[in-house]
């Protein structure tokens, strides 16, 4: 390919550049990081590549086929910017394509913040229109193309494929940038670091086309925390084993050719168990409910305006350093509650593993005791996020809005929460018999406006002395229909005798990030609430974890950090569960060993102090302290260690369906 003035490819090369540039300026936290030398390497080889499309054509239809790449990657750059601005932090993923899930953006209420941010980002979407515009009006004239031979199609081909992977094997050395290549790949994590070309090409490579990610192990060290001391003397020896089951890894081995599954089979048969504990089978026996509350944070909970949910958090188990450390996806934090896996794909995760074993699942396993009332609800459409699959798999029977739920759930957006409990409880308590009942909330869904959300509008009246914004208004009065559901669910269970054996737990799914505003300042109404500008590595996503049961006397205050992964298996050794700790992510929160809130950038949180991924500092919480610097060092690597493999090995078994491999169809 021959040009007179201006090179065709090089117009292309720093067209990509500069899209990617306007997504990173517009989507991603940090402009200034080794992404801005990464990119552009990629734009380049992907420059090279697209001109071989156009290279064999007349110079009439090769002017066409590139304003029609130019329109193409207009249109791409665009869809994630929106899709960003929608699930606050959130790209999406070629599978969103593949499966339809890209299509929730239009379902219900969704359409309209679809519509706020199709217009919010108009100025993104302009600037990345530039290339296209200025390409239809000077460059067709401009750009004149001759066609080129075969032999120089295949040299330029060969040359972008060669620099490819020269450069990818170049990044297979460093590091930090090796992971995101292959061991920790994700949409999230790798956008900033490569550009959405090459991230694209790697979700291509792992979700689609079914390649093997690395599942590389570093040398792992248990962190142990002191014994959380129960509230009265012990006048019995407590139980100190370890929470595990009978299983043969060295046989699993033997039984597969699989790399991935062998890795996962080594790295859990030497993994440290948790131990069993003062709470272990505390709540034997009792019956349980569990809540994934839409939006819900520690910050809605107030003792006049929610004071069901006040009473709850003080008289339950009070965990004061929970985190929700999920971007935009209800999908990634209900499968984190629900799983006790971290999410390898903020939407998708759950979905896929709708055709997985999910053995721990609480519905399969309240079942494999003899309890067959296993409920699940959701009071919004009943298949987004797949869950009409999803939720049978984890052993429910599952109602949503479409195949049952619509009976006493009135359609508007969002739905009622008190509706959903009101209508659901005699499913379950029209007999003594025991049960387990799940419920997935909408009530406190974005928008927080007393316009876009009817459960803010219903309950207007009773926010309206308050002295704040009107989306602050419009948040508390919204998460009163979720008090109220608690009220009417308490009732209940009082009226059926069993309120004092029945637990219930409340777990946020993501942070509200609808309090989020347009324009420069994003976090005002943060600031607004709690009186000072927002941390947004960590303190963006500390949230409350509620464990409730009426009667409970003296229930502790814990202090150790945690997040959503935890509650499963904390649930689990409450109930006193046969299970094998070291097949979770997650870690009960009541054990000698120490919680990890590990964030979805891979900054974490522990007793000792937080790590900052993006700055990589660590600062340690007041009264901490190490021997010496060097001590500090190994620390940090340690936890660091330990997330890594954590993020890895749910990927693994996610990806892998290992606890299939594990326990077969049992």
């Amino acid at each position: 390919m021959k040009v007179k003035k201006y090179s065709t490819f090089w117009f292309l090369f720093c067209a990509i550049v500069y899209m990617e540039l306007i997504l990173k300026l517009f989507t991603w936290g940090t402009f200034f990081d080794i992404g801005l030398l990464v990119m552009p390497i990629f734009s380049f080889i992907a420059a090279l590549l697209l001109s071989c499309i156009f290279s064999r054509v007349k110079p009439n239809i090769a002017k066409h086929i590139t304003t029609g790449i130019l329109a193409f990657l207009v249109l791409i750059y665009a869809a994630q910017i929106i899709y960003h601005g929608i699930f606050s932090g959130t790209y999406f993923e070629l599978n969103s394509i593949v499966s339809g899930g890209i299509g929730q953006i239009t379902e219900g209420g969704i359409i309209n913040t679809t519509i706020k941010e199709i217009f919010k980002g108009l100025p993104a979407i302009i600037l990345l229109s530039v290339p296209l515009a200025l390409y239809s009006i000077f460059g067709q004239k401009k750009l004149k193309y001759r066609k080129m031979k075969w032999q120089g199609v295949a040299l330029l081909g060969l040359t972008a494929v060669c620099l490819h992977i020269t450069v990818t094997l170049i990044i297979s050395l460093t590091g930090h940038l090796s992971s995101v290549q292959s061991g920790e790949f994700t949409v999230n994590f790798a956008m900033g670091k490569f550009g959405l070309l090459r991230t694209e090409m790697l979700d291509m490579k792992y979700n689609i086309l079914g390649f093997e990610q690395k599942m590389e192990v570093k040398n792992e060290a248990p962190i142990f925390v002191e014994t959380i001391t129960p509230p009265t003397e012990v006048e019995k020896p407590i139980d100190t084993s370890p929470n595990i089951t009978n299983i043969d890894f060295d046989a699993l081995s033997a039984s597969t050719n699989n790399k991935q599954l062998k890795a996962l089979n080594e790295y859990f048969s030497q993994k440290e168990p948790t131990l069993k504990n003062y709470y272990t089978g505390m709540y034997k026996g009792y019956n349980l409910i569990t809540i994934t509350a839409e939006g819900f944070s520690h910050l809605a909970i107030d003792p006049e305006l929610t004071p069901t949910l006040y009473k709850m958090s003080q008289e339950g188990f009070k965990f004061t350093n929970f985190y929700t450390p999920w971007l935009g996806s209800t999908s990634a934090g209900e499968y984190a509650a629900c799983t006790g896996l971290l999410p390898k794909s903020s939407s998708e995760s759950f979905k896929r593993s709708g055709e997985n074993a999910l053995p721990y699942a609480l519905g399969n396993m309240f079942q494999s005791i003899g309890v067959d009332k296993t409920f699940a609800y959701h009071n919004h459409t009943y298949t987004y996020y797949s869950r009409d699959k999803t939720h049978p798999t984890m052993g429910y029977d599952y109602k949503g809005w479409g195949n049952g739920i619509e009976e006493y759930v009135k359609k508007r957006w969002p739905e009622s929460d008190l509706e959903m409990i009101t209508g659901s409880t005699k499913d379950y308590l029209s007999d003594d018999k025991p049960f387990h009942a799940y419920y997935m909330t909408v009530s406190g869904h974005l928008q927080y406006s007393f316009s876009g959300n009817s459960m803010s509008h219903k309950n207007r009246d009773l926010v309206k002395h308050l002295d704040c914004s009107d989306t602050l208004k419009a948040y508390y009065a919204c998460n009163i229909e979720l008090d109220r559901a608690m009220e009417q669910l308490l009732k209940d269970l009082n009226d059926a005798g069993v309120a004092d054996k029945t637990v219930i737990t409340i777990t946020p799914d993501h942070y509200p990030y609808g309090l989020e505003q347009d324009g420069g300042d994003k976090y005002s109404v943060w600031r607004e609430l709690l009186g000072h500008d927002v941390d947004t590595t960590f303190e963006l996503y500390k949230s409350s974890f509620i464990l409730y049961c009426q009667g409970t006397k003296d229930a502790p205050t814990v202090d150790k950090p945690c997040s959503s992964v935890d509650v499963l298996p904390t649930i689990l050794n409450l109930f006193g569960f046969e299970y094998d700790s070291r097949l979770l992510t997650g870690v009960d929160i009541m054990s000698t060993t120490d919680c990890i809130a590990q964030l979805h950038d891979r900054s974490f949180v522990t007793s000792m102090g937080k790590y900052n991924a993006k700055t990589k500092e660590f600062t340690l919480h007041e009264g901490k302290s190490f021997a010496s610097p060097e001590a500090q060092e190994t620390y940090v690597k340690q936890v660091k260690d330990i997330v890594s493999n954590r993020f890895r090995m749910a990927a693994g078994i996610y990806t892998n369906n290992y606890y299939k491999h594990v326990f077969g169809n049992k």
